[in-house]
């Protein structure tokens, strides 16, 4: 083998592995929703599926399956969690949701949650810790409409709280 053949298959092997370290990105976001006319806050969560994934399996089971072959108990876990980590406070009074139930689109799982009995929305105050405990780098990004108004929040590690005023 000639210097420039073990030069190039050295530069290539080089380049290849470099593509290992890129650095993955971790983020989930948050759509909530204000209906005047059903008084309820409705709530879409987006989160990669690899990355609930491994958390589930982490935290409740090794051997719980997403996606196709998917668990019985993925709604049971998702719930339990995803009520452990994001809470809602509607005009300084802490609020409970429902989990209504998920599905997946490509890379994603979204689940459907809802807050029902909100008369009016002033303020929200969004708590937001989902993944946080396994990746360090997770960000949330928050996003609340009320009628045609629109206000965002990006939430991480040592920011995982934010307040919305609808006041103003």
């Amino acid at each position: 083998m000639n210097k420039t053949t073990l030069f190039f298959l050295l530069t290539l092997v080089f380049v290849l592995n470099s593509f290992k370290t890129i650095h993955k990105f971790y983020v989930s976001v948050t759509q909530v929703e204000y209906n005047e006319q059903q008084e309820s806050l409705q709530i879409i969560s987006r989160i990669f599926i690899d990355d609930i994934k491994e958390l589930l399996k982490e935290r409740y089971d090794v051997t719980i399956e997403v996606g196709e072959k998917e668990d019985t108990k993925i709604d049971e876990y998702l719930s339990l969690y995803i009520s452990k980590k994001l809470k809602f406070t509607v005009n300084d009074k802490e609020v409970p949701f429902t989990f209504i139930g998920k599905e997946y689109e490509d890379d994603l799982i979204i689940c459907y949650l809802e807050i029902e009995h909100i008369s009016f929305l002033e303020t929200i105050e969004v708590t937001n810790q989902i993944l946080m405990d396994l990746f360090e780098e997770q960000q949330n990004i928050i996003h609340v409409k009320k009628n045609n108004q629109r206000k965002s929040l990006i939430l991480q590690k040592e920011k995982h709280l934010g307040v919305l005023n609808f006041n103003k």
